[in-house]
């Protein structure tokens, strides 16, 4: 009995401790998840799995912004002129919202956004067991906003499993802590500046201006929910490239806006019925207005100081230039000499707001005016002349040996032969590949979007584009040296090169006022009068040298005044002054006037046989409206941080070349140019009340046209040329630049708020005799035209 009592105790008690057991391994199966759970949740805060963003990271959450490029627009204010980025992003605050937004977002991403602290526990059940569970993709995932913010700020997803639950689990810990950092609008406004919208793009700001043209406040309804849509997967959905999918997709968004009762159903099915209505300007370097003047800015401000030994390619004249830039022009590698958080600033990511001196209107102007006259007139023209030329687009002057030397120069120096040297190619199969026709794709006049599919070979198309002319273009205002518009080219897509700042050609003619200034300080005045027949010059190192002269008969062999010999563009005057004052003279003026380019201390510098760019010149021309002031061209009046607070301020660099008088005099001798010499052409633009001065140029063979014009606010200069000087052309200065000038003159004469008038006079300094300008034989100088 007692021994049936004993294993009866027995039983029980081992089946207690078995229960005990089991109820143990239960606990500790169920408790396991979680305990694993906090163990990695401390791991993960220790930055066992890798670095977490520190509490300063969450004050200041650093995401890549786009900097932003700002022009005048005449108003007090400014409008956006391009942006420079690695990812286009742009910052807005939450009131600039629309309210579709927000309710548009919550519906569709997060509808308890208001109720969690950054975790959504219910949307992470039914994930669990919907999702996972049953592997069902129709309920969606149980990332918050917070969450998708997190990822968004912090890290980026990863395709490998196991680091994708490790990253999971850090979103959920830096979500959590941006809560406790910010409010919700805060978040929601952070969620909406560092979303991916597609091409390129982040951030609502954009996106907006992108697809709409509008504000993200400006937004209505139907647009709200499609920038919501498209945020799913902005390439699937992408409303440009698939209308009928990015359509079905904002539906949705509005019917999710319907089930939480942020929207009306009969609202929704008016709306859902809606076609989507895109204002679709894509953002990025190659549109839109200044896209040369930008591209060089940010060179500009992205440049390290000087080092002799990055010049071995280069003049040393363009080192001097940059190293004196260096030293005097803040603008000039700002973002290496000025430091955020102990490093450079990077112009890409940093979000900076630079304000430019660009006027939005006229550069507007400035660019129709490049285009009109490029594509209707001299363009088609100079195609005309293909009928006469051997080798076109080459004058039939220039020898067969330099034709295909400077195809070779081009061809080697072709992505296409790069690519093809670097994967191994020989030289005769890389040569041979160049006469193999193929598809491309290449700039057209006559296209809608200026670009053409069509069928080629690579050489071909190297001799197209060299047929297709180049162009430059600068205004300036006189006295601050402000930049009103800059045009480098007519497309920035297709031909990178900046003429404006990087070109350099013959500037002919152009020299000619600066020989008369020079003249004036050496006590000529306006009317003193010059025997005009040839001149040969003895040079130094033995021959002679006599310029050739394209004046008419009627004023060969006579006495002709400086006036009008500057007004027929006289060479053999030129070359007369040059031998009473010296070319070593003539070179120091020109480099006080900021010429930096190498200038042969020649008689031959008398007519123009120098190298520079329009940029230069249209500074120096501008000392004479600016009454012997020279002043560098200003490019932006401030630069702000992301934030609005003020970086720094730029005024213009001054310094006095000439006195007012003999600014006066010459400005005298250039108005003279368009009354009565080779620049009459500009009648047939603006009104014979105005006050214009300015120099038509033209070198050798017709490689290249210039006129810069001035009246007395703004200074404007124009070239013309090809990419191979042997290109000859079909006209010369007057015919080729000036009508750009004047096309641009025309339309900033006629918009009033822009307060550049015809009636604008030249002011005559008081203490100058007029007297001096009143030359008797002025009154029959007839038309250069």
């Amino acid at each position: 009995m007692r021994i049936t009592k004993l294993l009866y105790y027995s039983r029980n008690l081992m089946n207690i401790r078995l229960k005990k057991k089991i109820v143990k391994w239960i606990w500790g199966i169920a408790l396991f998840p979680f305990v694993f759970l906090f163990l990695m949740i401390v791991l993960i805060n220790w930055g066992v799995f890798g670095k977490m963003p520190t509490f300063e990271d969450l004050e200041n959450p650093q995401s890549e912004l786009a900097t932003e490029v700002y022009a005048e627009d005449g108003s007090g204010n400014y409008t956006l002129l391009g942006r420079y980025a690695l990812k286009n992003r742009s910052h807005i605050e939450y009131k600039e919202l629309s309210s579709h937004l927000v309710k548009a977002l919550l519906a569709t991403e997060d509808v308890r956004f208001t109720q969690h602290s950054g975790i959504d526990y219910r949307s992470l059940v039914r994930v669990l067991f919907k999702t996972v569970l049953r592997r069902n993709n129709k309920y969606g995932g149980g990332s918050t906003i917070t969450q998708q913010l997190a990822l968004n700020l912090y890290s980026e997803r990863s395709s490998n499993r196991i680091k994708r639950v490790i990253q999971k689990l850090q979103e959920w810990v830096t979500a959590v802590n941006l809560e406790r950092n910010y409010t919700k609008s805060e978040i929601i406004t952070m969620y909406f500046n560092t979303i991916p919208f597609g091409f390129e793009s982040y951030g609502i700001r954009t996106a907006a201006q992108m697809y709409f043209d509008k504000l993200p406040s400006e937004l209505n309804l139907e647009e709200a929910a499609l920038m919501v849509g498209i945020l799913n997967a902005p390439s699937w959905y992408n409303p440009v490239k698939y209308p009928q999918r990015a359509k079905d997709r904002r539906n949705i968004v509005l019917s999710q806006m319907v089930k939480y009762r942020f929207l009306a159903k009969k609202e929704y099915d008016s709306i859902s019925k809606l076609d989507i209505k895109l204002n679709f300007k894509l953002a990025n370097h190659n549109t839109g207005y200044g896209t040369y003047f930008r591209e060089t800015l940010r060179q500009i401000m992205k440049m390290s100081k000087p080092d002799i030994k990055d010049y071995r390619f280069k003049t040393h004249e363009e080192y001097v230039s940059d190293s004196t830039q260096w030293e005097k022009n803040p603008l000039f590698g700002w973002c290496n000499k000025n430091l955020v958080n102990g490093r450079p600033y990077n112009i890409d990511r940093d979000g900076l707001k630079i304000y430019t001196t660009i006027d939005a209107r006229m550069q507007q102007y400035a660019e129709e005016a490049v285009v009109e006259h490029l594509s209707k007139t001299l363009q088609p023209q100079f195609n005309d002349s293909k009928r006469y030329r051997r080798h076109f687009p080459f004058s039939n002057l220039i020898k067969e040996s330099i034709i295909e030397e400077s195809i070779s120069t081009a061809i080697r120096n072709s992505d296409r032969y790069r690519s093809m040297k670097k994967a191994g190619h020989s030289e005769s199969e890389i040569l041979k590949s160049f006469n193999d026709s193929v598809k491309m794709t290449v700039f057209s006049w006559t296209a809608k979007n200026k670009e053409v599919d069509t069928i080629m070979t690579p050489r071909d198309s190297i001799l197209y584009y060299k047929s297709i002319l180049r162009v430059a273009f600068m205004a300036i205002e006189a006295n601050t040296g402000r930049i009103k518009a800059y045009v480098g080219g007519h497309n920035f897509k297709y031909f990178k090169f900046d003429n404006v700042w990087q070109g350099r050609r013959q500037i002919g003619s152009l020299v000619k006022p600066f020989l008369y200034t020079l003249a004036f300080q050496y006590s000529r005045n306006p009317c003193d009068k010059v025997f005009n027949n040839t001149q040969t010059i003895s040079l130094p190192e033995g021959g002679v040298w006599s310029p050739r002269t394209s004046e008419k008969e009627e004023y060969i062999g006579k006495y002709i005044t400086l006036k009008l010999a500057l007004a027929l563009s006289s060479n053999n005057v030129s070359a007369y002054l040059i031998q009473q004052i010296s070319p070593h003279a003539l070179v120091k003026l020109c480099h006080d006037f900021g010429l930096t380019g190498y200038m042969d201390p020649t008689p031959a510098i008398c007519v123009g046989s120098s190298d520079m760019s329009l940029f230069e010149m249209v500074a120096a021309y501008n000392v004479f409206p600016s009454k012997g002031m020279y002043t560098y061209p200003l490019f932006v009046s401030h630069i702000d941080d992301k934030h609005g607070n003020r970086l720094a301020n730029f005024s213009p660099d001054k310094k006095d070349v000439i006195n007012e008088k003999e600014a006066y005099k010459t400005v005298n001798l250039m108005q003279g140019v368009t009354l009565g010499g080779t620049g009459t052409r500009v009648w047939n633009y603006v009104s014979r009340s105005a006050d214009v001065a300015g120099k038509t140029g033209t070198t050798n063979n017709n490689s290249d046209g210039w006129f810069i014009g001035y009246v007395p606010k703004l200074t404007t200069g124009v070239w013309i040329g090809n990419e191979d000087r042997g290109a000859y052309l079909i006209g010369d200065g007057a015919r080729m630049s000036l009508p750009i000038w004047g096309l641009f003159m025309k339309k900033v004469l006629a918009n009033k708020k822009i307060s550049i008038w015809d009636t604008d006079k030249f002011e005559i300094p008081t203490s100058i005799d007029k007297s001096i300008f009143d030359c008797p034989d002025d009154d029959d100088t007839g038309n250069m035209e």
